[in-house]
């Protein structure tokens, strides 16, 4: 077998794309996306009707800044239930970066996303709802979970993010390696970190064998791979979510794939400790690498989507 072939017994394989063509090449179980993504995935051929879709629908809905706002929404929801078509398991839907700080905003959006899922035909059951993990996109979490709308927590760099979100009952974390890795090498000055020394690696590391310690259901969903060695250094966490171009990497090498993470053998013992708000922001404000690829996040991800709306924007007045 192949690495992929081998990692998905082990690992459920998750589609960093929007791209339908290499769903339906990689074959991943779930998929997810972002701004980023569905501003590529509108500009591809195989979605023009349904952007003119959204068009349609958002324009009979609101008018000005609401009418963007619902049409992205339109939009990644048409995307992601068609990409569900080629998938068997989940997507996530991602709500919009400028409600990072804002819980009520956040629960409203994702009602609606999930609403619109449910119009087209796609069981909320399938769909999980991303937000970035600040303290206000967690509680929105926690409050939706109770409500049987399962969560995404996204941007996720600490164990203080970590630790919040499996108190608050989330479904899935998706810690990003790649991005802690990138902030380790522009602080030190080091261009190389070997797999099993990589920060982003040793993050993950840290809060699969703490959640699997103490009994949490939470998802741990690695994501934000810059190499081939990260992927495989923790073949075993619960779920990663990987690139077309890694998936590729990962099929054509036939070599052994060895099992990094098991929840049978979670590591030396790790204390728990529930946080209260205050003690989040603090150690928050004591990570520097946290907090500042976190507001980071969250920043480009609200300009991908400005990109996105000025691009609806200028196909919409072309329409009209």
């Amino acid at each position: 077998m192949n690495k992929l072939e081998q990692l998905k017994q082990i690992t459920k394989v998750v589609a960093d794309t929007g791209d339908i063509d290499a769903i339906k090449s990689y074959r991943p179980v779930d998929a997810t996306t972002n701004p980023s993504l569905v501003f590529k995935a509108a500009q591809l051929p195989a979605y023009q009707n349904l952007l003119a879709e959204a068009h349609r629908w958002s324009r009979a809905a609101a008018s000005g800044d609401a009418q963007l706002d619902l049409c992205v929404e339109k939009l990644s929801v048409s995307i992601g239930a068609e990409i569900l078509k080629h998938i068997p398991g989940r997507i996530s839907t991602e709500v919009s970066a400028k409600y990072s700080f804002d819980k009520n905003a956040i629960v409203e959006s994702a009602k609606r996303l999930v609403e619109l899922y449910n119009d087209a035909g796609v069981p909320s059951d399938r769909v999980l709802i991303k937000t970035a993990s600040t303290w206000q996109g967690i509680a929105a979490a926690e409050l939706l979970e109770r409500q049987n709308i399962q969560c995404n927590l996204t941007l996720l760099f600490s164990f203080a993010q970590a630790r919040a979100c499996a108190d608050a009952g989330v479904y899935l974390i998706s810690p990003f390696v790649g991005r802690i890795l990138d902030w380790y090498k522009a602080s030190t000055g080091r261009d190389h970190y070997p797999a099993s020394e990589d920060p982003g690696v040793q993050s993950v590391n840290r809060i699969f064998n703490y959640y699997k310690q103490h009994g949490y259901n939470t998802i741990v969903m690695g994501a934000s791979f810059r190499n081939l060695e990260q992927v495989t250094e923790l073949a075993g966490c619960d779920q990663l979510t990987i690139s077309p171009q890694l998936l590729q990497e990962l099929e054509s090498d036939r070599g052994e794939l060895a099992r990094k993470l098991d929840p049978e053998n979670p590591g030396e013992p790790i204390a728990k400790r529930r946080l209260s708000q205050a003690e989040f922001l603090w150690e928050m404000n004591e990570d520097a690498m946290a907090t500042e690829k976190l507001a980071e996040g969250i920043r480009n991800f609200y300009a991908d989507e400005l990109k996105l709306r000025d691009y609806l924007a200028e196909r919409n007045n072309r329409a009209a």
